[in-house]
Formats: structure tokens, C-alpha cells, sequence
């Protein structure tokens, strides 16, 4: 008994800190992480509204966590650079995949050239007439069956039609942490179910046994020789 006692009491300390860990591990979605755009359709809000959201992100890429709130998730979308703008805002909570990890390159960083074409086009001069100006992409946002593309051009954010031939890669990051194939992979949650349920198995086993032990014990004929 004293044996058994003893190897459940070793398990119990050994499956104790990876519980711990575990929970920390969980906890850090919440505190400055990433959560993946897993599906079309997740918008980007300006506020905590319905009527607020302004393009849908791209789907496969992220956003920054700066806190989770029941309804809506405060965000960021991607950051300062030449042709970049930080976006802060919101996203619904539940359209979003949290995950423990950062991601290599989270957000989509994709261009195209919009051309403005003069009204009467009289210059006579075909440099005159047109205008071809970058912008970078963000999101889309559709209106009835006609579909723009929310965009920063010339430091300012606005909407012009999306190209019908633009498009861009996905990001696999996500799919290739499922599959394994990177060493940083998030933890299974099925994983980090079973070894709480095996903890508090054995919560309830230790008590019992140690009861039993001191109960059952009896005092010894003799001294056993070390």
C-alpha cells in the first residue's frame, strides 16, 4: 500500500506543473497575442457596433489582441510603415481563432495601381489625361453585387473598385501549426483537457490513499534492520 501510495503521489507532482503551465499558456490569448481570421466575412469595426464595420480582413491572416471583451475584441491591423497605416478597432469575439503563438508575417501586405482618367480627356496629351496612383490593400467591403476594396492611397483611407484580377496568397502559418510542421505549434486544447481531468483524478485518488494507509496501519512485530 505504501508503494502505491508513493508512485501515485510521484505522479501527481511530476502531471502538477504541466497543468500549471498549461493554464498561463491559455491565459496569454487574452493579453497581447494574435487571433487568425479563419473564414470570409470578418469585419473590421471602427467601434463596438454593428453598423460600424468598415472592410472584411483577409481571410488566413491576423490581428493584433489589445483585449477581449464578451461581444467584441479590441485589435490592431497591421502597422506604420511607408504605404502602411496602423488601424486600431474591433472585431466580434466569436469570429475570431485565438492562438498562443506570433505569427511570422501576420498581416497581408498586397498593392495595386488605381488609374484616374481626366473627364473630356481634350489635353491631347495621354500623360495629362491619366493619373496612376498606388494604393495598399486592407479589405474588402461589398455593396449589393458590386465589391470595392478598402484602401490607403496617398496617406488617406477610402474605397475604390476592386480589380477584378487582384488577388493574393494566403497565409498557410495556421494550417502548417495544425498539420505539426512547425516546432512552435499551439497546444491541443483535447491535450490540455485530459490532462486536467487526470489531475483532478488524481486529487481525489491521493487523499483516499493516504486515508487508507494511516487507517490500515499496524504496528510492527519487530524493527526492521536498515
Amino acid at each position: 500500500m505504501k508503494r502505491i501510495f508513493t508512485f501515485f503521489l510521484s505522479l501527481f507532482l511530476l502531471i502538477a506543473p504541466q497543468g500549471i503551465s498549461c493554464s498561463i499558456l491559455h491565459a496569454s490569448a487574452s493579453s497581447g497575442s494574435y487571433a487568425c481570421i479563419l473564414s470570409d466575412g470578418v469585419y473590421f469595426h471602427t467601434s463596438e457596433a454593428p453598423s460600424s464595420g468598415i472592410f472584411a480582413l483577409p481571410k488566413s491572416y491576423y490581428v493584433k489582441v489589445l483585449s477581449i471583451g464578451e461581444r467584441y475584441t479590441k485589435v490592431e491591423y497591421l502597422t506604420d510603415g511607408e504605404r502602411t497605416k496602423k488601424l486600431t478597432g474591433y472585431c466580434l469575439t466569436d469570429e475570431l481563432t485565438f492562438v498562443d503563438y506570433t505569427p511570422v508575417n501576420p498581416y497581408l501586405y498586397a498593392t495595386f495601381d488605381v488609374i484616374y482618367t481626366a473627364e473630356n480627356g481634350e489635353s491631347g496629351d495621354a500623360m495629362l489625361d491619366k493619373l496612376t496612383l498606388p494604393c495598399t490593400y486592407y479589405g474588402s467591403y461589398t455593396i449589393g453585387s458590386k465589391e470595392y476594396a478598402y484602401v490607403l492611397q496617398r496617406g488617406e483611407f477610402g474605397y475604390v473598385p476592386k480589380p477584378a484580377d487582384f488577388s493574393y496568397s494566403e497565409n498557410g502559418e495556421y494550417a502548417a501549426r495544425l498539420d505539426g510542421n512547425t516546432t512552435n505549434a499551439p497546444a491541443s486544447t483535447n491535450g490540455n483537457g485530459s490532462q486536467a481531468a487526470l489531475l483532478i483524478v488524481l486529487c481525489l485518488i491521493v487523499p483516499l490513499l493516504a486515508a487508507l494507509l494511516i487507517k490500515g496501519a499496524k504496528p510492527l512485530p519487530y524493527e526492521l534492520d536498515e
